[in-house]
């Protein structure tokens, strides 16, 4: 089988075929199964915050190079290989780890969209291993350099995509729905941008040396990020993100709330049917003060455009939660191993969702069992009341033992149900 691309032609073996094919077969045998209709209902019913039994999420991430890697895949052509290695995991996720995640018949292909740049090069050097890396911003002052930045030009490849499109249906399309796909959920956060212009160091100090600059770089990036969802939104490449897409920093997106009652079926979305995002990780140690005075304030007219919100990732939320509680369609807010839980839990009650990620070093470092069940029993006790989810992620190494993460999830299981029975 031969498929025509704009610039190139994609051979598919008849070998190549038949792996993919199979693999289809799997995922939609899987997405049938009644477990998947359950697992949907509760979601719907947790994500509209209602009271249902807490939700389990365990996230591999860094982790698969230790659980299923490149090297378990039998195709030729690359970009089946990278096709098949996604529909492998999807089976693997259902197999070994077994938590709510659900499973649709679809297969996804994504705007072939490219975002384009400031205009400042950001030059990384990086440790070996999927270590970390350092960098020198190319912004060293604000007040002279800020100049140097131009809103980035996004653009759209539309004939790749639709060919892509073309040749997964091609092989099994009949067996999967292929759909095209926007962004699962867009994010607004921006200071992951600011520091990479002018550094960790270089952020925390202009609060305090150059407020003026630090606003100007913040209303500069807010602009370029309206700028990106107007893009989005103008020439179509925005789906609906109302089913089992990942949303926020972890969960899963299913509600009948989104899209608006406005939209009509098969159009594109809008940003008012969608879920957004956003975070602020990187200034962990500001101040719940100016945090809502430097960064917040670009980022709440960006979430107010989305239909539904989650906040947060991995910084601490419980000081800075009086500023977001507040924020239009605020729904899931992540509650971090650096959140004060009890606060979280007294401010938030059940009327959002109580996203709490357990530290997870108990899964990348030693595997205590004992330690696990007491760190959930606590979260249950503080939280269990609220419209909780428990979602393992951030797991970038299981110590070459993959059997952790499921293991987790059964033992997720066993405390909730040792709660719900309390």
């Amino acid at each position: 089988m031969i498929v025509a691309e704009k610039t190139m032609k994609i051979n598919v073996s008849e070998t190549d075929r038949t792996v993919m094919r199979t693999l289809a077969r799997r995922v939609r045998e899987m997405a049938d199964l009644p477990i998947m209709a359950e697992r949907k209902r509760l979601w719907y019913a947790h994500n509209a915050a209602k009271s249902v039994r807490p939700m389990v999420l365990a996230f591999p991430e860094g982790a698969w190079v230790e659980m299923l890697t490149d090297a378990e895949c039998v195709c030729e052509n690359t970009m089946l290989r990278a096709w098949e290695l996604g529909l492998r995991r999807k089976i693997y996720w259902y197999e070994h780890i077994n938590d709510d995640n659900t499973i649709e018949p679809y297969f996804d292909v994504p705007w072939n969209i490219s975002v384009g740049s400031y205009g400042v090069d950001i030059h990384r050097t990086h440790c070996e291993n999927r270590g970390s890396f350092t960098w020198t911003p190319p912004l060293a002052n604000l007040g002279s350099d800020l100049k140097k930045l131009h809103i980035r030009e996004c653009s759209v490849d539309r004939d790749a995509t639709y060919a892509i499109k073309e040749l997964a249906d091609m092989i099994f399309g009949d067996i999967l729905t292929v759909r095209i796909v926007g962004s699962a959920a867009v994010g607004c956060g921006m200071t992951n941008d600011a520091i990479q212009l002018i550094g960790i160091e270089g952020l925390m100090l202009a609060m305090y040396d150059d407020p003026d600059g630090l606003h100007a770089l913040m209303s500069f990036l807010q602009s370029d990020r309206r700028h990106a969802l107007d893009f989005f939104e103008r020439e179509g490449l925005l789906t609906l993100n109302n089913e089992n897409g990942y949303t926020g920093s972890g969960g899963v997106a299913y509600t009948k709330e989104l899209p608006q009652t406005s939209y009509h079926a098969g159009e594109p979305a809008r940003l008012t049917d969608l879920w957004g995002f956003a975070e602020s990780q990187e200034t962990v140690g500001v101040s719940p003060e100016m945090f809502a005075e430097f960064i917040l304030p670009y980022q709440v007219p960006l979430l107010e455009r989305f239909g539904l919100n989650c906040y947060g990732c991995c910084e601490p939320v419980d000081g800075r939660l009086p500023y977001l509680l507040p924020i239009k369609n605020m729904r899931r807010i992540s509650i971090s191993p650096w959140s004060n839980q009890e606060s979280c839990a007294a401010q938030m009650g059940d009327r959002f969702i109580f996203s709490r990620k357990p530290n997870p070093t108990m899964i990348c470092a030693q595997f205590n069992e004992d330690e696990i069940r007491a760190d959930l029993s606590t979260t249950l006790s503080i939280a269990g009341r609220c419209n909780l989810e428990l979602i393992m992620k951030d797991t970038h190494t299981v110590q070459n033992e993959p059997d952790r993460i499921g293991r987790w999830v059964s033992i997720a299981r066993e405390e909730i149900d040792r709660y719900i029975g309390r």
